[in-house]
Order: structure tokens, then C-alpha cells, then sequence
């Protein structure tokens, strides 16, 4: 019963968290930017016509109510009809469509934003259930993830992001649970599933997750049989609904911005996979778009994962494993960290994994716990303090998020190296992060293990 009383409690948290980006706006002129109005008007469209041509939406400009500015074109013409679908998979617009219809734009955020307390209310449950965590640790770790960047912001920023995080803490959960059974197997198949239908770039995770689903049945002929043989026909519909409704084997088939280059230049044509290397630390430490230098709870995400690693509990090495697949292609397959969105967007999927790190810290010692409550406290600080500012017109959530007068964010600035404009001091900073970085994660294995 205490478990579940703190997930509610820090599902609840999560909640108005996100809902404090409610009114915030991305850019100058626009409550949405980027990919957002795309997924909306697909939301619409589908709420309306039961289709994924977002043509008579655009002529209609049915997004003015969200983007006053004239739409970025993302979408070509493909055939004599006139047809036009956004390059974007349709899970998330599958799943704003009736709340689009209903409510328009705030009803969909509003959606989001539950589904934000939803997957903090499971992260919680999670940490002390599977993970063994005390329930009052697990809340204050898993409540200060939720409160700050990046976990508030995306509780309502119309990216798929929240609802892939739910989906691999879902399978997560399902996959280590103590009395097995078809319907956890099946779920957590399912929620395995559902990630490349949220996006292609959550594959990877996806694959992860359904490597450990297969290893937990090695035992079990049938059952193996099954769930391989689901896994199969689930990537063969994913592939032929792809090419009867993008052309392609992605979602990019249909993407303006890939027509000379092809689909799968959406990684980028010219890839330097060492650039691309100082990424592993800078989406922590970077000055701009970090994790920590928003939500500095986040500086104990090595420790804590280090802590989770060691742990005994059924989903260590499938938690591990998430988090380094998912931190992986953040790194070297995203085009870039440093993007037209709020800090942190290419790793919310496996935040909260990670947040179940933060509390075996937070679980660990009293005064453990009352750095990672003060550290959450901070981030949720300068997430109240943007989400304040874009919604009064003095910054915006994309654009000079920086500029932001959150103090604890200008105080931490000029510790962390900047990795947008990197220079040979930046290089030396950020190389001293990693060092102390991977110190952390060491050291925290081996305080998890002593208590074996």
C-alpha cells in the first residue's frame, strides 16, 4: 500500500509539473514548433477522417489556433490527389486524436501531461517493488526526475518522447515481474512493440527489450516460439504498413527535407562518429542542452546507474542495457543534441530507467538522500522558472531557453563546458567531467556491492 501511495503521490507531482509548460510557448510567434504542429494535425486528421493525409488540414491551415506563423513544410505532395503525410510515425497522433478532437491542442497536451504522472506513478512503483527502494526515497529521487528538465518539459511538449518512456518502463516492469505469466509476457511484448509505431529512432531500445523478453523465456519452448514468432510478424506489419503508407521502410519516405538525400540520410550524410563521441558526456554536463545543467539531479545519474547495475533485482542487466542503448543513439545515430527542441529530448525514453538509479542513491544514506531531494528541488526551480517565462513572453522553450534568469541554472553555466561551440578549454572541461563522471559510475557500483 505505501508504494502505491507514493506512485499516486509522485504521479500527481508529475502531473502539475507538466502542466506548468501548459501555456509556454516553443518559439516567438508560435505556442508549437518543429515536428509539434505536424503531430497535431495528424492528430486531427485522424480524429476526423480516419486518415494520415494531412493535405485538406494544411489548405485549411487548421493549425493556426497552435502556429500563427505559416507552417514549415515537412511534407511533399505524393501523388495526382494531392496526398501529404507527415514524416512522423502514427502512435502519438493515434493517440491524441480523440483528445484533438474534443479539446483541441490543450486537451492533447493535457494527455500528454497524464501520461507524464502515469509514467512517473510507474517509475515509482517500479523503484520500490522490483528495484527494493524504500518508498519514501523512491519518491523524492523519482519526483525530482519529474519535476525538472527534461521529464516536466516533455509532460507536455507534442513529441512522442513521454509516451516511449512509459512503454519501456511498462515493459520494464512487466519483464521482471515476480510470477511470470502469458499476460506479462504478451505485455511486455507489446509495449516493446509499440515504440518504433512512437518513432524508428526508439529501435534500438526496442531491440534491448526484446532480447531480455526472449532470454527470460530460453526455458520455455512454446513460449519462446510465441513470443519470437510475435516479435516477427510485429516488425514484418511494421515494415509492409510502412511501405503502403509512406513509400518506404521509414516514416522519412514522405519528408520534404529527404527527397534528394533519401530516408535514411535523416541520421545525417557525413557522420564523424568521433564528434558525435563527445556527446556521451555532454548530454549530462553540456552547458545548454545537459541534463544536469538543468536539473542538476541529474549529476547523480552515473552514480546511481553504477548503484543499479550492482543491485540485486531481477531487471539489473535489462535496465542497464536500456539505458546505454538508448544514451548510445543519442550519441552517435540523432543528428544532433544540440537541436530545435528543449534540452535533453533524445534520452527522456530512458530517463526514468535512469531515475531508478537516483533512487538507490537517495536510498542508500540519509544525507544521500537529502542531496538528491535538493538537487531535484533546484531543477524543479528552473523548469517552473522557464515554463514561467515562456508563458509571459519573455523567452520561449526552443529558441533562448538559455537566457533564462533561473538562478540555480546561471549559477552551474559556467562549470560546464560548452559543447555548441566547443574550444580547446571546453575540450579539457569536458574531458575532466568525463573523467569524474566515470569515476562516479564505478564508485557506486562498488557501494552497491559492498552490501553483498
Amino acid at each position: 500500500m505505501r508504494a502505491v501511495l507514493a506512485a499516486v503521490a509522485v504521479g500527481v507531482v508529475a502531473v502539475l509539473a507538466a502542466l506548468a509548460g501548459l501555456d509556454a510557448r516553443a518559439t516567438y510567434g508560435t505556442r508549437v514548433s518543429a515536428d509539434e504542429p505536424q503531430y497535431l494535425l495528424t492528430a486531427t486528421s485522424i480524429g476526423e477522417d480516419l486518415s494520415l493525409d494531412v493535405s485538406d488540414e494544411i489548405a485549411a491551415r487548421r493549425f493556426a489556433g497552435y502556429h500563427e506563423l505559416d507552417l514549415d513544410g515537412q511534407t511533399m505532395v505524393l501523388d495526382d490527389g494531392g496526398r501529404e503525410v507527415s514524416p512522423h510515425d502514427p502512435l502519438l497522433p493515434a493517440i491524441l486524436a480523440v483528445p484533438m478532437r474534443a479539446g483541441g491542442w490543450r486537451a492533447a497536451k493535457t494527455t500528454l501531461a497524464v501520461i507524464a504522472g502515469i509514467t512517473a506513478a510507474l517509475t515509482t512503483w517500479v523503484a520500490v517493488r522490483r528495484v527494493g527502494v524504500g518508498p519514501a526515497p523512491a519518491a523524492v529521487a523519482v519526483g525530482g526526475a519529474f519535476a525538472g528538465i527534461p521529464l516536466a518539459a516533455y509532460g507536455t511538449q507534442v513529441y512522442p518522447e513521454m509516451p516511449a518512456a512509459l512503454a519501456v518502463m511498462a515493459a520494464l516492469a512487466l519483464l521482471t515481474a515476480s510470477r511470470p505469466s502469458w499476460a506479462t509476457r504478451l505485455g511486455a511484448l507489446a509495449a516493446t512493440v509499440a515504440l518504433p509505431w512512437l518513432a524508428v529512432k526508439y529501435v534500438p531500445v526496442a531491440a534491448v527489450l526484446g532480447a531480455a523478453l526472449l532470454w527470460s523465456v530460453r526455458r520455455r519452448r512454446r513460449t519462446l516460439v510465441v513470443i519470437a514468432g510475435g516479435a516477427a510478424l510485429a516488425g514484418l506489419a511494421y515494415l509492409l504498413a510502412h511501405r503502403l503508407w509512406y513509400g518506404g521502410w521509414t516514416v522519412y519516405a514522405t519528408g520534404d527535407h529527404f527527397a534528394e538525400t533519401g530516408e535514411f540520410s535523416v541520421v545525417g550524410t557525413q557522420v564523424d562518429v568521433v564528434g558525435r563521441g563527445r556527446r556521451l558526456i555532454g548530454l549530462v554536463v553540456d552547458r545548454d542542452f545537459g541534463l544536469a545543467a538543468w536539473s542538476p539531479v541529474w549529476f547523480l545519474a552515473p552514480l546511481g546507474v553504477g548503484m543499479l547495475a550492482a543491485r540485486r533485482w531481477a531487471g539489473r542487466w535489462p535496465a542497464v542495457a536500456v539505458v546505454a542503448a538508448g544514451w548510445l543513439n543519442a550519441t552517435f545515430v540523432a543528428l544532433t543534441m544540440h537541436g530545435w527542441w528543449v534540452p535533453g529530448r533524445q534520452v527522456v525514453v530512458v530517463a526514468p530507467v535512469a531515475a531508478l538509479g537516483l533512487a538507490v542513491v537517495a536510498g542508500r544514506a540519509r544525507w544521500l538522500l537529502a542531496t538528491v531531494a535538493a538537487l531535484g528541488l533546484l531543477g524543479a526551480v528552473n523548469w517552473l522558472w522557464l515554463a514561467r517565462e515562456s508563458s509571459t513572453g519573455r523567452r520561449t522553450l526552443i529558441v533562448d531557453f538559455f537566457d533564462t534568469a533561473a538562478w540555480p541554472y546561471r549559477a552551474v553555466r559556467p562549470l560546464l563546458p560548452n559543447g555548441l561551440h566547443p574550444t580547446g578549454a571546453s575540450t579539457v572541461l569536458l574531458a575532466a567531467w568525463a573523467a569524474a563522471l566515470a569515476a562516479s559510475v564505478v564508485v557506486g557500483y562498488r557501494m552497491a556491492r559492498s552490501e553483498y
